[in-house]
């Protein structure tokens, strides 16, 4: 299965980086994030037990004990396959080694509804020695749910270096984490043509040789709700996540992640939207925070894109490609860094900003806040203290139309050397 196509961003072609180095996350497997206050995750009631959104620990179904055996979970599994579904519970303070591939992977690929819980420092990983493979894979039919487990150190030649979830099946991840595991194709901790659910979990320190060094979702639904995509590498594009399937992204963080193209986020051809989420210190060569292309169209609010930054190229910030459509509300685009265009925005789509601040972005060349080859529209937002080193530190607009609607209370102010390259109404 191959990930995510990508265009090249800004005439950049794509090619290897080094591998992410190593910072600690501020997240647990089992405690609760910041915003857990805020009512934004999903309910699952399907026979697994309640998912408690406020972060406690919910009431998870009782199921049969698993011993800390490996062979005792690959047996467990293989029943619960044959028998249409089990809720299996894990020792507590336990690493099931695996140390052998069940079809390329290192336990029994789940084609049914099976519910794994595990608990204080319950992992399931590959043992250092053991041949390459893949933790687990859901097949078609199969719906797998991990309550507080880590699954870790998976290494595939294809893609999924933890887990691979094929057409028709799902992965549901809470209060658990995806860690540490490589694919030599794409989605270093997760990869996916299914359905994805991730709810107070942390995907981290993933490598894949392709797209979506953390998640890679090729098509089908990715939910991402109170979690966090830090620290992943993809040595082509989307050093965080890389979806080209619907995507759902709600009060989350996707934070130092690495790739040539798309740092922390590349979203193409669907449909989707981001809420109160941070895309921040991220880096790419291209396109450091967010990358959109393929002709989707999203919706971002409440977004925090900043800190990011391309270090040959163009869009510190976001990354808007022919053929995209996205609208910003109630964001703030600050402090990310280009080495050409585009230090916040590099436009070649259709982009609406509505009550959105851009500032304090810089570009070594032009368009400190926004570079503009298409249309970009703004109501009632602020592009102040951005900085372009040869011209248009606050917008430069390149053959395009900007619409600045200053009846709305627009503010362009402040930028060095100047506020604006062929935009009507801009103050110089």
């Amino acid at each position: 299965m191959t990930g995510l196509a990508l265009a090249t961003v800004g005439g950049v072609t794509a090619t290897p980086a080094a591998d992410a180095s190593e910072h600690p996350t501020n997240a647990t497997d089992d405690r609760a994030s910041a915003d857990d206050h805020r009512d934004g995750g999903e309910h699952d009631n399907r026979g697994r037990g309640k998912d408690d959104i406020r972060g406690k620990k919910g009431v998870r179904p009782k199921g049969i004990p698993v011993p800390c055996d490996a062979d005792k979970l690959i047996a467990a599994i293989t029943l619960a396959n044959a028998r249409g579904g089990a809720v299996l519970d894990l020792a507590k303070k336990c690493t099931y080694l695996l140390t052998a591939a069940i079809d390329d992977a290192g336990l029994p690929a789940i084609t049914a509804p099976i519910t794994l819980n595990g608990g204080t420092n319950t992992t399931i990983g590959r043992a250092a020695a053991a041949p390459l493979f893949r933790i687990l894979t859901v097949e078609a039919g199969g719906d797998l749910t991990l309550h507080h487990l880590k699954i870790t150190g998976g290494q595939t030649d294809d893609s999924g270096g933890g887990i691979l979830v094929n057409a028709g099946g799902a992965l549901t991840a809470n209060h658990s984490t995806i860690s540490r595991n490589i694919a030599n194709v794409a989605g270093g901790g997760i990869d996916a043509n299914g359905t994805v659910r991730l709810r107070h979990s942390t995907v981290s320190y993933n490598t894949a040789n392709s797209g979506g060094g953390g998640i890679n979702v090729s098509s089908g639904l990715l939910t991402v709700s109170k979690s966090r995509v830090d620290a992943n590498t993809a040595l082509l594009f989307g050093g965080g996540i890389a979806s080209a399937g619907t995507t759902r992204v709600d009060y989350s963080t996707i934070t130092g992640n690495h790739a040539p193209s798309g740092g922390g986020l590349v979203i193409g051809t669907g449909t989707g939207t981001v809420t109160n989420t941070h895309i921040m210190s991220n880096t790419a060569t291209a396109g450091g925070g967010v990358t959109a292309v393929g002709g989707g169209a999203y919706t971002f609010r409440s977004v925090v894109i900043a800190d990011n930054t391309a270090t040959t190229g163009v869009s510190g910030g976001l990354f808007l490609d022919i053929g995209m459509t996205m609208v910003i509300e109630d964001g703030v685009i600050e402090n990310n860094a280009a080495a050409t265009d585009g230090g916040g925005i590099a436009n070649n789509g259709d982009l609406v900003l509505r009550d959105t601040k851009v500032a304090g972005n810089t570009a070594n060349l032009q368009g400190g806040g926004i570079y503009n080859t298409s249309i970009v529209t703004v109501f009632d937002g602020t592009v102040i203290k951005n900085t372009a080193a040869v011209d248009g530190g606050g917008i430069f607009n390149n053959g395009g139309a900007v619409e600045l609607n200053a009846a709305t209370g627009t503010v362009v102010a402040k930028n060095r050397p100047n506020n604006c390259v062929d935009v009507t109404g801009c103050p110089d």
